[in-house]
Order: C-alpha cells, then structure tokens, then sequence
C-alpha cells in the first residue's frame, strides 16, 4: 500500500502535534492498519459520499491516541482519506480534532477529487 499525504494534512499535523506529541506514533498504527484493512469498517470509520465523487472518501472516527489516554473510547481525532484500491493508494487528505471542527473540510475534500 502506498500512502500520501497532501501539503494541507501535513499543515493539520504540525499545529495538532504541539497537543497530541504522540501523534507520528499513532498515525504509524492507523497506516498498518489500513495496510491490511482499507476500507470503511462502521462503526470506526465510514464512506463519506458527495455528489460527482468517485473517488471512494473514508472518515475514520475511532483513533486510538496515546497523548489522550484514559480520556474515554473515543479520542476525538477524525482523520479523511481517499482510497485508490484500483492502485493500492491511500491519500490523506484532513486530520482534525472533533472539538475544534464540527465535520470534515468539503471544500478540501472537493478540491482533490475534481
């Protein structure tokens, strides 16, 4: 599985480290387990659909964060991908905690698939 990341996520990162200093850590897990699992599993993660896309959109709402340990089952950190199973590709496109956005970047999302 090959994974990207756009200049945006890597932005996302840099200002959610400075809270979550465990952060590279627990994006190495979620890409292993993407590496086995790519798809939408509810009630983790879903399949974001929006008019015109074909790319396939998943949000996973279940990160296990270690920097939020103790702080309920939910960590609270949503992260959007795009899956390319076609060429073994997952691209991520928004990381975000879910007390500092109410839902996922539909311009961003909508700017890289067009």
């Amino acid at each position: 599985m090959i994974f990207e990341e756009l200049d945006e996520f890597n932005k996302d990162i840099k200002r959610l480290i400075k809270k979550y200093r465990t952060l590279h850590d627990d994006l190495e897990v979620v890409r292993k387990v993407l590496t086995v699992i790519p798809d939408e599993r509810p009630p983790f993660s879903f399949r974001i659909d929006q008019l015109g896309i074909q790319t396939c959109i998943i949000k996973v709402k279940k990160i296990a964060c270690k920097a939020l340990k103790g702080r309920g089952v939910n960590s609270g950190l949503r992260l959007v991908y795009a899956y390319k199973p076609n060429e073994q590709r997952i691209i991520f496109i928004e990381l975000y905690h879910k007390n500092d956005k109410g839902s996922e970047d539909r311009n961003r999302i909508s700017q890289y698939v067009d």
